[in-house]
Formats: structure tokens, C-alpha cells, sequence
């Protein structure tokens, strides 16, 4: 294993090597961030997002941005390797194992040493590396951010939601205690901008993985209760903020979605996270980087919509966190860059698994020779030279989630989205330039489509050696797409 490292090192540091100023980069996600959860995406959401908004006018705002999966790590692992999970198993968050009518396909739950990840070509190009905030990647302290490319440490270890809460104590191994009331958002962009004055002369990465607006539900009492007499001043209290059960997993339990925004708790967190987005900003306006600075925004997956006290709505956008409906993948993706990207709208289909090779090639790094990538450069699109037509999207869940999401495979090709269910196989196509809820079925108006990409899809399940359900001890054989 050391010879191994030191020899991807060696390629790291040679295929490296950088062509041209290097910008610096601050990656910021938010967990389970709603699509429809900032203004820019959504002018009449409950919630406010002034600094977020800002920075979407500032760049190229996609309206069709997408995590690589429905639940947090492996969407993580796409951003750092610029792979799909399911090369690897990585398909659910790490540690989930629920069963439903079958067992869900083996899961493999950590991310290896011997993936070269995008914080170790920044590192081995000369960056300063730091990673704050929620990191899921790994079960043990040897797969923690310090193995994986990064210099600076600050609150990234195994868990998911932050084990002490959003205040002080924090329980975390990698972060300090601060004053008692100390609030987790705040402290981590605290730690951040203290960062920033400490690297300003030298090129820097920054990845900060926000633990908000992952459950549980806390953010200070002042914000809280500015929103309540938002949410009554609205009148939102006053109406049923639940709809119908109707996003059920056949044999499973019902679901009720949430219908409106207007969870108090929630928009104060979802605030804390925007003023903490606005404070980063400012610093790098104040330290003359912000022109040259390439900031990312994005989530690792939909809002929390269907369990977990279901604090936001995504409609119109289908189902939520867990699911492989649009709410559960569609996710805020904004890439800015002053210096060299105008802002824009940009409707081309991306993914998380296109941060690695875009922030490469704008950083003017070399791809590294012998390690791929499933993500595509968006640098063109950024510079609005091609709109990257004909590519397909995929999606892989073969696990029961923990907010009553299905099993199942996905392609986008266009505007078409074939959704593939892994307990019986039946399948169902939608139109999303028509059909953005996913309420209508069109797949018998469209069979040779249907053929065509769910043959695409089915070959992509075995170039990426995609896993399925399992039976259960002495219980019937799951659907498989090979028929054995």
C-alpha cells in the first residue's frame, strides 16, 4: 500500500504541473439542499438566499444540475473522484443497509487510498488544501481528509449528521469545541475565513462541506421565530402542509410529501448557511481574490421531503432525498469565475461527476494520465461554446432509502428520463420539458425510445460492474437486467 501511494504521488506531481496562472477555488456544499430551496432557482420560495442569489447572478447558474445519487456519500465520492459511485458499490449512504422486499445490493463504504482525488492534484499542483465541514467518506480515521489530499482538517470524519448537534459541544474528533452557543454553520466559516488569511499569497482549495441542512433540525431562536411571523404574516400556518400518499413504494410504508415551505427551523438554517455564503464572499472581496477565485456551489442531494419531520417542499419537482424522481437529484449547481466566465443560465444536463475535469482544466491543470474520469470538462459550456449535446446521464440506487425511495436505475437523454425499477424491472418514461412532476407515463407512446435507452442503460450497468438487489434467506429471486 505505501509503494502504491508514493507511486500515484509520482503521477499526481508530474501530470500536475500547472500551464498558466493558477486561480483559486472554493467549493461549498450544502447537505440535502433543495433545488427549489435558494431564490434563484425558485423567486417565490418561504426561505432567503440574498448571498446565494448573488453569487448564481455572478456566474452560470444550470437549471438542469444534478447529483450523481440520492443520498450524501456517494454523491461525494462523485465530486472527489469524478467517478460514479457505482463503480465502486459506493451506492448508499455509508452505513446503509435497510431491506424491503429484498436485500439491497452489497455496499462498499469507503472511499480507497488509491483514488487520486481532485484535492490531491490541487495539492501536488501547489495548492494549499483544506477541508471543513462533513466529510462521510470513510469509516475509520485512515480514509478521514488527511489521506485523501488535503493539508487542513477542520470537522471532516466518519459521521453524517453532526453527532453533537449544530451547537457547541460538537463531539467531533476534528473540531474543537467552541463557547457554549456557539453555532456549527457560523464556526465552520469562521474557520474558513481565518484560513483564507492565513494562504491569501498562494494558491488555495478550499472545500467546505457544510453540515446544515442535514437533520437535526436547529439553528439559533432569533432566526427561528423571525420566520414564524414570516410563515404567519404568509398565512402558511393556517393550511394542510402535506399532500396525498401517493409516492409509495409498492409494500411499503406510505409517504406524505410536503407541499409547502414554511418549516421555521429549516429557513433560519437555511439562512445561517446563505449569511455564512455572503461572509465568504466578502472576505475574498476584501482580500483582492475575488476575481480570480472559482467559486462552486451545489448539494449532495434533493430535500428532505418524504421522512425525518419533512422539513421542505421541492415541488414542482417529484419526491425528495432517497428518491430518483427529480426532487431527490436535481440540485442548485452554480459555477462562478469572474475573470473568466460571464454569467448565464445555462439549461445543459450536468452532474456532479463533471466538478473534477471542469475545475481541472479552468485551474489549467493537466488530466492525469491513467486515471478516468466519467464526468466531462464543462469549461466549453462555461465559456458558452457548446452546449454538450448527445451525452447520456446515469443513475444507480439498488437500496431501499431511508425516506421510502425505490430501488432502481435511471437515464437522462435530452429531455427524456427513463426510470427503471430494480424489484420487478417495469419501467417508466417521462418528458421533463412537459412533464416536470413525472406524473405522466408516456412510455407506451415511445416504445422504440423505451428500447433504446433502456439498452443504453442496461450497458452501462455492466461497463460500471453495477450491483443489484439480493433474495433473502429461502425468499423469491429479484429482477435482474441480464434475466438470470
Amino acid at each position: 500500500m505505501p509503494k502504491l501511494r508514493k507511486y500515484y504521488a509520482l503521477i499526481v506531481f508530474l501530470a500536475c504541473l500547472p500551464l498558466q496562472a493558477q486561480p483559486n477555488v472554493v467549493f461549498i456544499l450544502v447537505d440535502d439542499l433543495g433545488y427549489m430551496d435558494i431564490g434563484a432557482n425558485n423567486p417565490g420560495t418561504f426561505y432567503e438566499t440574498p448571498n446565494v442569489d448573488r453569487l448564481a447572478a455572478s456566474g452560470v447558474r444550470f437549471t438542469n444540475g444534478y447529483a450523481a445519487n440520492p443520498v450524501c456519500s456517494p454523491t461525494r465520492y462523485s465530486i472527489m473522484t469524478g467517478k460514479y459511485p457505482s463503480r465502486t458499490n459506493a451506492t448508499n449512504f455509508f452505513s446503509g443497509a435497510r431491506p424491503g422486499k429484498f436485500r439491497p445490493a452489497e455496499l462498499y463504504d469507503r472511499m480507497d487510498l488509491e483514488e487520486v482525488t481532485i484535492a490531491e492534484c490541487f495539492q501536488a499542483a501547489g495548492y494549499t488544501t483544506a477541508f471543513f465541514g462533513k466529510w462521510h467518506l470513510g469509516p475509520t480515521e485512515e480514509f478521514w481528509p488527511e489521506k485523501q489530499g488535503f493539508d487542513i482538517n477542520v470537522g471532516g470524519f466518519s459521521r453524517g449528521a453532526p453527532p453533537g448537534g449544530y451547537f457547541s459541544p460538537y463531539k467531533n474528533p476534528r473540531l474543537k469545541d467552541g463557547p457554549e452557543g456557539e453555532h456549527l454553520t457560523e464556526r465552520l466559516t469562521n474557520e474558513v475565513l481565518s484560513t483564507l488569511e492565513r494562504v491569501k499569497e498562494d494558491p488555495f482549495f478550499i472545500y467546505l462541506s457544510y453540515y446544515t441542512v442535514h437533520t437535526p433540525l436547529q439553528a439559533p431562536n432569533e432566526l427561528v421565530e423571525k420566520y414564524r411571523r414570516k410563515a404567519t404574516r404568509l398565512g402558511l400556518d393556517e393550511g394542510e402542509d402535506f399532500g396525498p400518499e401517493e409516492q409509495v413504494l409498492p409494500g411499503g410504508r406510505p409517504r406524505r410529501v410536503r407541499l409547502v415551505q414554511d418549516h421555521a427551523v429549516y429557513a433560519a438554517m437555511v439562512e445561517t448557511m446563505d449569511k455564512s455564503v455572503g461572509r465568504i464572499m466578502q472576505k475574498l472581496e476584501a482580500l483582492g481574490l475575488s476575481e480570480d477565485t472559482i467559486i462552486c456551489f451545489t448539494g449532495d442531494n434533493g430535500g428532505l421531503s418524504t421522512s425525518e419531520g419533512s422539513p421542505t417542499s421541492n415541488l414542482p419537482l417529484r419526491g425528495g432525498k432517497g428518491w430518483l424522481y427529480e426532487g431527490g437529484i436535481r440540485e442548485p449547481f452554480i459555477i462562478s469565475h469572474p475573470s473568466s466566465i460571464k454569467p448565464a443560465v445555462e439549461d445543459t444536463p450536468v452532474c456532479s461527476i463533471d466538478f473534477y475535469p471542469t475545475l481541472i482544466e479552468l485551474a489549467g491543470i493537466d488530466p492525469i494520465q491513467g486515471v478516468m474520469n466519467d464526468g466531462v470538462s464543462l469549461t466549453p459550456v462555461l465559456l458558452g461554446e457548446d452546449k454538450l449535446s448527445g451525452r447520456d446521464l446515469f443513475w444507480h440506487y439498488p437500496h431501499y432509502s431511508n425516506q421510502g425511495g425505490f430501488p432502481g436505475g435511471v437515464l437522462r437523454r435530452g429531455d427524456f428520463k427513463l426510470v427503471e425499477r430494480f424489484e420487478d424491472g417495469a419501467l417508466h418514461l417521462y418528458n421533463l420539458a412537459t412533464d416536470l412532476s413525472e406524473q405522466t407515463d408516456i412510455k407506451e407512446q415511445h416504445p422504440q425510445l423505451v428500447a433504446s435507452m433502456r439498452t443504453s442503460l442496461h450497458e452501462w450497468y455492466r461497463e460500471v460492474d453495477a450491483k443489484f438487489l439480493r433474495a433473502k434467506p429461502d425468499g423469491p429471486q429479484p429482477w435482474r437486467p441480464d434475466g438470470k
